[in-house]
């Protein structure tokens, strides 16, 4: 789910009904094909950096790719802009889109393209695992292990006084610090890894509380329930007590009504006269 579509229109505007029927239809029938560019994105940005030693005709044709693939994902922003009912308000809403779409540009910042393939994936996974929080969690978390591996390799591999030389070693790191472990075994040195690392801790200490939340969320419904129902419990008890106590008091009334009428007689239950025989 791209993070500014959690904002919504908060921004107070108003979307007219069928406004954006036509952005929906694109967005519903593109989604499969993102979804599996966004998986060979990561898949073209992974192997360079896993297999360094690969022929070079590979490693360009991997670098080709992932800037086509790239391009299409801002060819389908651009869509979703024109189809847009109020494109102001769609630029305010995926101005986060936009962002990482641009700044890749800049050599530097050039991994910021997997985020682009992060939000597309995750926008479908949310789709997916609606009402299964436990597998919606467990796919964002290795997900999000497995690319911020990659980039932080991507970024350290070069740098003389890097600690983190192998993927084997990205991703104990990524483990370790989403988790907000830190052995301080593997640590990043250079400035782009650490702009990884702060990105990876804000994720992690995100889904941390997301799943603290969630638990305790869940804890509660369960307590609440329990009341309801211990006091649901309580209540019938008092009833059916009542309904004992009138039924003693009727038959109370009856054995005196009996003793009234003297014995082998019966009596009147209204008027407690003896019947005659």
């Amino acid at each position: 789910m791209y993070v500014a579509a959690i904002i919504g229109l908060s921004d107070g505007s108003v979307v007219e009904p069928g406004q954006d029927d036509g952005l929906q239809r694109w967005e519903r029938k593109t989604a499969a094909v993102l979804t599996g560019l966004a998986v060979l994105f990561i898949a073209v940005y992974a192997v360079p950096i896993v297999r360094p030693d690969l022929p070079r005709v590979w490693l360009q044709v991997c670098a080709a790719a992932g800037l086509i693939i790239w391009a299409l994902f801002g060819v389908d922003y651009l869509i979703r802009l024109s189809l847009s009912g109020d494109r102001r308000r769609f630029v305010r809403t995926h101005l986060f889109d936009l962002i990482v779409l641009v700044l890749p540009v800049l050599r530097p910042l050039r991994m910021l393209r997997l985020v682009t393939a992060i939000l597309v994936l995750n926008r479908r996974a949310e789709a997916w695992t609606r009402g299964r929080l436990a597998l919606y969690v467990g796919s964002t978390t290795v997900l999000l292990v497995v690319v911020s591996a990659l980039a932080i390799l991507d970024a350290e591999r070069g740098s003389k006084d890097g600690t983190i030389t192998s993927y084997s070693d990205a991703l104990w790191w990524a483990v370790v610090t989403i988790t907000t472990v830190g052995y301080g075994d593997f640590y990043p040195t250079t400035l782009t890894g650490r702009m990884v690392a702060a990105g990876l801790m804000v994720g992690g200490i995100g889904l941390i509380g997301f799943v603290t939340g969630s638990l305790a969320s869940w804890i509660v419904d369960r307590i609440s329930t329990t009341e309801r129902a211990t006091e649901a419990t309580k209540a019938d008890v008092a009833a059916v007590l009542q309904e004992i106590g009138d039924l003693r008091a009727e038959l109370a009334g009856l054995r005196d009504d009996r003793a009234v009428a003297g014995p082998g007689r019966p009596a009147c239950g209204t008027c407690g006269q003896s019947i005659p025989d």
